[in-house]
């Protein structure tokens, strides 16, 4: 089949993450099993305009703000150019509405809707933008298949009016081969957690340092890892200083992925305060580490996260219940060990391989449907 992707970044961009990771993961082996798989998306600094990205033939065009006016005409372009079998729409930002370009049949994929959430991150002109193009979705795209990531998002579009018969869930993978525990890489003593993802205001990582605040007035040798790059990283190192945690506190910007696995290892928890997540890819590598993860009990993150048996769920934004959590781990190491091997056993049951099956299936029986 000849494919046709379009979304906001690839992997190469600086500023993707979850969602162009889960992207590549599918469709690099679609690619792979000989599937001729082209990508239109925004560019960056540098890039160039065309390139072989893990199989994948990437166009770019415009830049991070910019795309938003180019990409209508670069996906016109691509239609008639490569002339697809299928397009696959990745919707996240602003919907990139490809079901009004083609009658080709159109699969979107959703790893969540920002909804009210946008307001929390960008200026109120921008995230109304956001809302209303999310409010048209259930019109724009009533001709497409709906590829759902969590539970929680098909929940989401059938509240908005697509129907169910229409989405099916398929939760992401995770390489539980190179994601594995090892005992060269014990538990830090004394306990640390580990925040790993972007730092964007939406992420909800202040609760995270209210959190370990209030935590520390117990056990003032806790401290935490936050790995990742972005905007709000000057807000929070702030915050930080002026909870009196600085030296607790440890920016480490972007790791490779040596320091990522090590990180995830050590830690007595991965947490990730976020209000509202599409599945929460994170959480999966630490399981595949056999390390638990404490996170909001929020869309896509209550499915990630199974309450109890592999980490535990906090009401999002309740710092002092976050921080009961972060000593209830310190204070129970075999506790640690016990949710960390569920969610070992978790991870152990999803597979890029059996998503990149299942999807591959999907975009067989749109092409046959309209052949």
């Amino acid at each position: 089949m000849k494919i046709l992707i379009a979304n906001w970044q690839d992997l190469r961009n600086p500023q993707a993450g979850g969602a162009e990771v889960h992207l590549f993961e599918l469709f690099s082996r679609l690619a792979a099993r000989g599937h001729h798989v082209r990508l239109v998306c925004s560019g960056f600094d540098g890039a160039a305009p065309t390139e072989l990205v893990n199989g994948i033939d990437v166009h770019r065009h415009g830049g991070r703000h910019s795309f938003a006016l180019r990409a209508r005409g670069a996906i016109r372009r691509a239609l008639r150019e490569f002339a697809p079998d299928v397009v696959v729409d990745d919707i996240n930002k602003l919907p990139l509405c490809t079901p009004m370009l083609t009658s080709r049949p159109v699969y979107a994929i959703v790893p969540h809707l920002f909804g009210t959430t946008a307001f929390n991150e960008v200026s109120w002109p921008m995230a109304t933008m956001v809302w209303l193009a999310e409010r048209a979705i259930p019109s724009v795209y009533r001709r497409a298949r709906f590829h759902a990531i969590s539970d929680s998002t098909r929940d989401d579009l059938v509240l908005r009016g697509i129907p169910a018969t229409r989405i099916a869930v398929v939760y992401p993978g995770v390489d539980t081969r190179q994601f594995c525990p090892d005992p060269a890489f014990p538990r830090r003593t004394p306990p640390r957690f580990a925040y790993i993802g972007r730092l964007k205001r939406y992420k909800g990582v202040e609760h995270l340092i209210s959190a370990l605040a209030i935590a520390r007035r117990e056990r003032p040798e806790l401290s935490l890892d936050i790995a990742g790059s972005g905007d709000d990283r000057p807000r929070l190192e702030s915050l930080a200083r002026d909870a009196g945690q600085g030296d607790a506190v440890r920016f480490l910007g972007f790791v490779d992925g040596a320091t990522r696995l090590r990180l995830l290892r050590e830690s007595v928890a991965n947490v990730f305060p976020s209000p509202k997540e599409g599945w929460g890819i994170t959480v999966m590598e630490a399981a595949a580490c056999g390390t638990p993860s404490l996170a909001s009990n929020s869309p896509g993150l209550r499915d990630s996260v199974k309450d109890g048996r592999t980490g535990i769920l906090v009401p999002h934004g309740d710092a002092a219940a976050l921080a009961r959590e972060m000593l209830h781990l310190a204070d129970d190491p075999a506790l640690v060990e016990r949710l960390g091997a569920a969610a070992r056993s978790w991870a152990e049951q999803l597979s890029w391989d059996a998503a990149a099956d299942t999807v591959e299936g999907h975009l067989k029986e749109l092409h046959a449907a309209l052949s």
